[in-house]
């Protein structure tokens, strides 16, 4: 069976990550539409062989599509996923537009397909630094039970966009050059050579001290687990990095469960590459996870301050896994 598809936002950085994936996963598309702002309409982009012209998204879109993937901001999905639904289609929203809603499966392969079929024409996928770590998570919750997650991430500037990467490509060169006038439009402070504890850049702090980006990973690890009781909290922090999201993650259990069942337990577990080799100084990386579909595990041990501890080390590539690689897979299980 071959589908209608429609990517919106297909000339941003996950759009873009979309036409890749699509392509070698081979994805079944009958129709290709390709959709973003009047100013990107009349670009080409090749996809399997073939030049395609990005057309503007507009309320009258989505005519004949079955599947649309959104990546094109909240604001765009707010406002054009009903036209999407209405004309038939099921969308696989990348923004944080739906995600909270009740009758919104967020999902993640492989940690809860079972939620892709409570869909009403619309299915949340998560924030990026929340898939990775759930991915992980989830082999532990289902033997040990989660109490608690304490998680400090590094982020790559590619999750704030192409402009992102630009901007920390020459500043860093502006820098090396001895300038010190360098004019920066994206990040509040210096980002190369330097870390900023603030996600997104471009938001206020909330009234309990925390970014957005922070309580996403509080409250979308919940929903994705189907657990309410599991305490989350989140310290977010970009980092001059191109490209895959690191993060440091403390998780308490319930039942004891040791380092080495932890591997055993992640050597298994679908979408999890286990590098764990302090010996040879072998651990995940973000140059590793770069263009990966993995979400790479390693530096496990027990936390010895406390019972039922355990620390990991967990980078998955953030536009690929952590975007649009995880909205394909639910469109694949649509299918």
């Amino acid at each position: 069976m071959t589908v209608n598809v429609a990517v919106v936002g297909a000339t941003g950085a996950v759009g873009e990550e979309f036409l890749r994936i699509l392509e070698s996963r081979k994805f079944p598309i009958k129709e290709l539409r390709l959709l973003a702002s009047k100013r990107s309409a009349g670009k080409k982009i090749r996809f399997c062989g073939i030049d395609y012209t990005v057309q503007e998204l507009t309320k009258h879109s989505f005519q004949g599509i079955k599947i649309a993937l959104f990546s094109a901001g909240s604001s765009i999905s707010k406002e054009f996923v009903p036209y999407a639904i209405e004309s038939g289609a099921v969308c696989v929203d990348n923004s944080s537009a739906f995600r909270m809603d009740d009758d919104v499966p967020l999902v993640v392969p492989e940690v809860n397909p079972q939620d892709i079929k409570k869909h009403h024409g619309v299915i949340a996928n998560p924030n990026c630094s929340t898939i990775q770590m759930v991915v992980a998570l989830k082999p532990i919750h289902d033997v040990a039970r989660i109490k608690r997650v304490v998680v400090s991430t590094y982020q790559a500037v590619s999750g704030a966009g192409l402009k992102a990467i630009d901007e920390l490509e020459k500043e860093s060169g502006s820098i090396l050059a001895g300038k010190k006038d360098f004019k920066r439009t994206i990040f509040p402070h210096q980002i190369a050579f330097n870390v900023l504890p603030q996600i997104p850049q471009s938001s206020a702090f909330l009234p309990n001290g925390y970014t957005s980006e922070e309580m996403k990973m509080v409250l979308e690890t919940k929903k994705i687990m189907g657990d309410d009781t599991i305490r989350v909290t989140a310290t977010t922090v970009r980092v001059p990095v191109i490209r895959s999201h690191s993060e440091s993650v403390n998780v308490e259990t319930e039942k004891k469960i040791t380092a080495a069942e932890v591997k055993r337990l992640l050597s298994t577990a679908p979408g999890v590459k286990l590098v764990d080799d302090t010996t040879n100084q072998l651990y995940p990386l973000a140059t590793t996870a770069a263009g990966r579909d993995e979400v790479f595990v390693g530096r496990i041990r027990e936390d010895e301050s406390i019972a039922n501890g355990i620390n990991l080390w967990i980078v998955s590539d953030n536009i690929r896994k952590g975007a649009a690689l995880n909205a394909i897979q639910i469109a694949e299980k649509l299918l």
